[in-house]
């Protein structure tokens, strides 16, 4: 899609609307790819021969041997499926200039915005509604706007702070237009401390803060107070909620809270249709979770609306580029654009990260740098929020009242509307329907974003990756670790649930979308995987030291410059690649450190969780991470201090990992400093130094903080206890059957 011009009958030269540029390191890429693969089948040779030497008699020798080489296995497996994002990684660029000199608004696609919020406490209202102010607040034609807001908790609290953000809406749409302002979420722009001598502007802060007010009043209250209750149509609303309405099992709630036919804001303009859905739930009915949430919308909106471009969006992301549609009209409007596009995905962007962002919340690789090296694929894969589907790209066999490509000729407050929206979000609406297998959002993964893409990418379809230097979206960050290795825990069982499934990305993918797409999935549905060589090597290497054991190569020998290579090698790029893609040295630096964390923690448990749920044991299910931010915590996250504070078993293995690594590594520099024989600077030791280094802020949380962040005591106690025990039992191994490593 080389610099593409629309071709429309047009006799002169029509303006340019996108372009793409493949990036100029790509042949650097594939050469280096090509050295580094003959460096892993050196080590993997090494490992294969020490295999073949070891005794037979001597099972600690092939234990460990056999360790290290399946450590270096799922390593180099890891490596290659990641060089796919490396061999054609492409870079886009908009002109939404262009688009008015070439279309009218009459031109302008339908756009049906999908925004989920399942709890009021863990997820504030608010946060919700300025997300939906800031998309209602786009640079386009309103009246081709719908707003769809999916409860899936069922809360009144929701529905009210909706209905007050309406009010607001007429007025702050107005004045975004007024203003031509680019940040339209109202909390964000007036906590960027706007100064304005406009006393429309003073007008309308106070009119957002007597909004925020009722709002969290109501929320902290927990019901509605009468006094809120300001007409007929607000007590038939709420009366929906009787004493038997729960989360887990209430009727469908639809309410048409601005319908673009009847409602205006105050200079005129029509508003966009707000829509509140809570989809019927029930005890005895399998919900999905979030798929089933906006399998639930993509019925309700078709009946309603049916927009032909869907955005799915979380509750705290809200537009941060008002022109983000028209960026994603410069493809959808391009004649010479494939037929076979599914979807625009755009990066996940935070706000509120600390300087150095600590826990790598930006996940720059995941959403940044590796869906450029997708685009040169097939395209890169759903990341859940941030992304506009075609609709007819969700739409298998459907009967006709769905269909993606019916017109809505009657308003959406209809009798007739109405009832049947009400209807396609039963929870038994899906029964024996291809919803959740050939339409819509797929089932059968936590991770329902990543395998619908899958199977999308497997169907023939295709998708685009949209990087504008303005974040089109920005969103919040959890500030405490144990949430967002909660997070990432939940995405590992996912990865796992399709890695072991019919759809595996290797072997179902290669059949259905070529080798380098499924090794492109495959690279992520296997990404629990990286904690056997993490847990190994922080651990093994460590514990042969402390007892005098060498099992690396000396530095007299040539294998050891070959793991000088690969450890150099594949950190050197890494970091090479955070630092073009804009990020800093620290960022970087805390980047591989959460990696570290992470295959002590969130993999490490999401594999043995996955584990013990296919045998049948009950495990926690899915829960949402809070968006709820504590001013303690908050102050300790700026600071740069990482939040542990949570008694978890999660932070068991990374203590005792900082625990081992600190007595090895001081026993390595003793012995070093002792003997003054350079052959005593082992990688063992540089192992453990490295580790230690990244262990910093655990030895802090561990001995040196006494704020709530800190590392809990019996955390501590137990990493302690199990570390000195691991360390007797390995001397015992160790000297029984002292092995002999080359």
């Amino acid at each position: 899609m080389e610099g593409r011009r629309l071709r429309r009958g047009f006799t002169t030269n029509v303006p340019q609307l996108h372009l793409s540029e493949p990036l100029r390191r790509t042949a650097f890429n594939r050469l280096f790819a090509v050295v580094y693969f003959s460096a892993v089948l050196a080590l993997l040779y090494r490992h294969v021969r020490n295999l073949f030497l070891c005794p037979i008699t001597n099972l600690l020798s092939f234990s460990i041997t056999s360790s290290l080489f399946i450590s270096d296995l799922a390593l180099a497996f890891m490596w290659a499926s990641a060089q796919t994002f490396r061999i054609s990684p492409i870079r886009r660029k908009e002109f939404p200039e262009n688009l008015k000199r070439i279309f009218k608004d009459e031109d302008f696609l339908g756009l049906d915005v999908f925004i989920c919020t399942a709890d009021p406490y863990k997820e504030p209202p608010m946060n919700v509604v300025n997300t939906a102010l800031s998309l209602m607040a786009y640079d386009y034609p309103t009246e081709k706007i719908s707003i769809y807001v999916s409860d899936d908790g069922g809360s009144a609290l929701t529905l009210f702070a909706f209905m007050e953000a309406a009010k607001f809406a007429s007025h702050w749409l107005p004045f975004c237009r007024e203003h031509n302002i680019m940040q339209r979420s109202p909390k964000v722009f007036f906590e960027a401390n706007h100064h304005s001598s406009s006393p429309h502007y003073e007008k309308i802060k106070m009119m957002y803060k007597e909004m925020k007010g009722k709002v969290e009043h109501v929320v902290d209250k927990g019901e509605i107070m009468d006094e809120y209750i300001t007409d007929d149509q607000r007590r038939q609303a709420f009366n929906q909620w009787t004493n038997g309405f729960t989360p887990a099992d209430h009727p469908t709630v639809i309410e048409v809270i601005l319908d673009k036919s009847q409602d205006k804001d105050i200079s005129g303009h029509v508003l966009p249709n707000l829509i509140y859905v809570s989809r019927q739930k029930s005890k005895t009915s399998p919900h999905h979770f979030k798929a089933g949430a906006l399998n639930a919308l993509l019925r309700v909106s078709a009946v309603m609306t049916n927009a032909p471009i869907i955005l799915t969006q979380d509750c705290d992301m809200y537009s941060n580029d008002p022109q983000t549609p028209l960026r994603v009209l410069c493809y959808l409007l391009d004649p010479e654009t494939k037929s076979n596009l599914a979807f625009i995905q755009f990066p996940q962007r935070f706000h509120g990260l600390n300087r150095d962002d600590i826990y790598h919340s930006e996940y720059k690789r995941l959403f940044q740098i590796n869906p450029m090296g997708l685009d040169g694929l097939k395209g890169p894969n759903y990341l859940g929020s941030g992304c506009f589907f075609r609709r007819q790209a969700l739409f298998g066999p459907v009967p006709p009242e769905l269909d993606p490509d019916r017109v809505v000729n009657r308003p959406i407050k209809s009798q007739e509307i109405l009832s049947l929206a009400h209807n396609v979000a039963g929870c038994n609406y899906e029964d024996r329907t291809n919803w959740g297998s050939k339409s819509g959002i797929r089932y059968g993964s936590l991770v329902e974003d990543f395998f619908t893409s899958f199977r999308l990418h497997c169907e023939g379809w295709e998708s685009m990756f949209c990087n504008p230097e303005r974040a089109a979206f920005l969103g919040d960050v959890p500030i405490a670790l144990f949430d967002f290795l909660s997070q990432c825990k939940r995405w590992c069982i996912g990865a796992f649930e399709i890695t072991f499934s019919k759809y595996n990305t290797l072997i179902f993918g290669s059949q259905s979308m070529g080798v380098l797409t499924s090794l492109a999935y495959s690279h992520y549905a296997c990404w629990p995987i990286w904690c056997v060589p993490v847990t190994i090597y922080s651990f093994l290497p460590q514990l042969a030291l402390l007892n005098q054991v060498t099992f690396f190569p000396k530095m007299s020998e040539p294998w050891f410059f070959l793991y000088v290579f690969l450890f150099l090698g594949a950190y050197g790029q890494d970091f090479l690649e955070f630092v073009l893609a804009g990020s800093t040295v620290r960022r970087w630096w805390n980047a591989q450190r959460m990696w570290m964390i992470g295959g002590l923690t969130c993999f490490l448990f999401g594999s043995v969780e996955y584990l013990l749920k296919s045998v049948g044991i009950s495990t926690q299910g899915f829960s949402v991470t809070s968006k709820v931010v504590d001013d303690a915590q908050s102050k300790r996250y700026g600071e740069g201090s990482y939040e542990f504070g949570v008694p978890s078993p999660m932070f068991v293995p990374l203590t005792m990992a900082a625990t081992i690594n600190l007595f090895a590594f001081v026993f390595g520099s003793t012995r070093f400093l002792k003997d003054g024989n350079k052959e005593s600077l082992s990688l063992e030791m540089v192992l453990s130094g490295l580790i230690v280094l990244n262990c910093l802020p655990i030895y802090r949380a561990m001995a040196l903080r006494n704020d709530a962040g800190r590392m809990a005591t019996e955390v501590t106690v137990i990493s302690a206890f199990v570390s000195v025990t691991l360390y007797y039992a390995s001397s015992l191994c160790f000297s029984s059957n002292n092995p002999e490593f080359k």
